[in-house]
């Protein structure tokens, strides 16, 4: 087998192994991604808010890929939720911010904590000497994710 046949071996191998495991992970129905009853646009409304800070309705349309009036009308029903607020941009008052509010937050808070404590309890049933390679492995990856976001930015 040449190298990179067996490099794209190895990948596809890897990437099966991933969704199996987050095949596993999503039966796990007590995450608060199945008892939210938001939409994925929504959901993905509130992780744009978690890394962003804030977004103006335009970056919100641009970034979902969808017009300013689904935009309006998804943010109308995360307010109506609780999870998301208006505000004036205080550079342009004009421009109307969404922000997450303290629920919102605690939404966020809620979905990371209960995937790494599934993971956690997954990783409690490895030996040591495979955690230490899975440390190593990890770190390699989120370092070669960092060069590769810094290269695209």
């Amino acid at each position: 087998m040449s190298v990179n046949n067996e490099r794209e071996e190895l990948i596809h191998r890897i990437n099966e192994t991933q969704r199996a495991l987050a095949r596993l992970f999503a039966q796990q129905h007590q995450s608060p991604l199945f008892t939210s009853n938001l939409t994925l646009r929504q959901l993905k409304v509130i992780m744009l808010l978690s890394i962003n800070g804030s977004a103006s309705g335009q970056d919100l349309a641009h970034d979902l890929g969808v017009g300013l009036g689904t935009v309006t009308g998804i943010v109308d029903r995360l307010v109506a939720h609780g999870l998301v607020s208006r505000h004036e941009d205080p550079q342009d008052r004009r421009v109307r911010r969404v922000e997450l509010t303290p629920a919102g937050t605690d939404l966020i808070e809620e979905i990371n904590n209960a995937g790494v404590e599934h993971y956690r309890r997954l990783m409690a049933h490895l030996d040591t000497e495979t955690l230490r390679a899975l440390d190593q492995v990890t770190r390699t990856i989120r370092d070669v994710a960092d060069n590769l976001n810094q290269a695209t930015r």
